[in-house]
């Protein structure tokens, strides 16, 4: 059951209705500075990354699912596996114009998606070319349903929560089966433009007509 209004502080709750659509909190996680965990392995809650103003894509991922949860939105995460096994978090949900997607990255290719997708499958197939970096190579998806956890408390809590990290590991993915060719065509483009911008964001896909 999501959380009633006395709950959150004055502070969280005016960013909660600040931000009723997937492109409001999107726009609403550009703001917050990309948490590359300097200080050690973190999964923040909601609260915390508000507080702190700085998320990876997990903790981001949560404060999109808290914030749409009170406009109406089921909570769901989608977790990317990936050969390299550095997967990638996003918030998912279904609108009268197919599946779309909220989330945040180093990597610009890597952000949301526009609701235009017909299934979950082809939502986690559109991260599949700007996955793809030295070692990076979506292999399976899954969309979990954070009310399974029950009662735990993944919103507001001060600690680590190893639980939702453990629970998006295990829960069963769906293997997403791609050609070898392809994806070094995709490996060795991304090695020829990173040699020449060594710097620069990756934003050369084809798809980028469908990022949020």
């Amino acid at each position: 059951m999501k959380p009633d209004r006395d709950q959150f502080t004055k502070g969280e709750w005016t960013v909660i209705q600040n931000h009723r659509t997937p492109r409001q909190v999107q726009q609403y996680l550009r703001t917050i500075s990309y948490n590359f965990e300097e200080e050690g392995e973190t999964v923040l809650s909601f609260r915390q990354v508000v507080r702190r103003k700085k998320g990876h894509c997990l903790e981001t991922s949560l404060v999109a699912a808290v914030i749409l949860e009170q406009h109406g939105y089921p909570p769901w995460l989608m977790s990317l596996e990936s050969a390299d096994h550095l997967d990638h978090v996003i918030f998912v949900y279904k609108s009268a114009s197919g599946w779309g997607s909220v989330a945040r990255s180093r990597d610009a290719g890597l952000h949301g998606r526009k609701p235009i997708f017909r299934s979950a499958r082809d939502l986690a197939l559109s991260y599949f070319d700007p996955y793809v970096d030295f070692t990076g190579r979506i292999t399976g998806y899954a969309v979990a349903d954070l009310t399974d956890l029950g009662r735990y408390d993944w919103r507001f809590a001060k600690t680590k929560m190893s639980k939702v990290e453990n629970f998006l590991v295990d829960y069963p993915h769906k293997k997403i089966i791609s050609s070898d060719r392809r994806y070094e065509q995709l490996r060795k483009r991304y090695a020829e433009f990173r040699e020449k911008y060594p710097t620069r964001q990756a934003t050369y896909f084809d798809n980028r007509h469908t990022w949020t």
